[in-house]
């Protein structure tokens, strides 16, 4: 009886050592793998960015790619697991033409990024040439002479009230429908309250404030269907307009 005691004693020690070496055993080998895949993460060349696998779009008029790509060519050879996309965004968002960026890893090495650039909407006398505006009145560019915007004959300073009569300008521009906003030829806005338009058939439309700009917008369109000779449209107060 002493014996089998002594022998199933033994026995469990001997499986409890193997328990212990086969837990040991595997928390080595995963410790082992935990590196090995850390490593592979964060510091392998198989993830490494490479610049040539950058697709850029977006660009628009006024962003220029190889600025983009400039940015991005410092982090070559940066694991994509370490690459900090946000400092890489702000750095990105501070180039000109850009509004907006969005930017993605793309596995193994690659990255993506998609542009909001800044496109101009009206053109702005100032001196001799003409200041290209987006839509939330940011200097996107200066041309001699506009081609394929409006111009805006609106002051171009910082003071409030240049400001207001500026924003307004755009604000109508802005609610315009594709069919109207191609025909508009020339804007003008003295103060806010006073923004007026000149079509490409010579059809003055008066506009007023920046108020209820929906609703003006589908009165003018249906005035020029029902009074096609009309050379004035005044829908500064829209549930009156009047025609001349």
């Amino acid at each position: 009886m002493v014996d089998r005691l002594a022998e199933r004693d033994a026995e469990r020690r001997a499986m409890a050592r193997t328990r212990f070496w086969r837990g040991a055993a595997w928390a080595v080998g995963g410790a082992a793998v935990a590196v090995a895949v850390g490593w592979l993460a964060f510091f392998s060349p198989l993830l490494a960015l490479d610049p040539a696998r950058v697709t850029v779009s977006g660009e628009g008029t006024t962003i220029d790619v190889g600025e983009v790509r400039d940015e991005i060519v410092p982090e070559r050879g940066v694991p994509l697991p370490r690459l900090d996309t946000v400092a890489l965004r702000e750095r990105v968002l501070g180039l000109s033409g850009v509004k907006d960026v969005r930017i993605m890893r793309d596995w193994p090495r690659g990255l993506t990024v998609e542009l909001t650039s800044r496109e101009p909407v009206v053109a702005v006398p100032d001196g001799g040439a003409y200041a290209l505006l987006d839509e939330d009145a940011v200097r996107v560019g200066t041309v001699a002479s506009p081609t394929d915007v409006p111009v805006v004959s609106a002051p171009l300073s910082d003071d409030a009230r240049s400001r207001a009569a500026l924003f307004a300008a755009l604000d109508v521009m802005a609610a315009l429908p594709p069919g109207l906003a191609g025909k508009v030829a020339s804007v003008t806005a003295d103060t806010q309250d006073d923004v007026r338009t000149r079509l490409d058939d010579g059809t003055a439309v008066v506009w007023g404030s920046g108020d209820r700009l929906e609703l003006k917008a589908r009165v003018v369109t249906t005035l020029r269907k029902a009074e096609p000779d009309a050379r004035v449209i005044d829908v500064s107060s829209p549930d009156l307009p009047v025609t001349r």
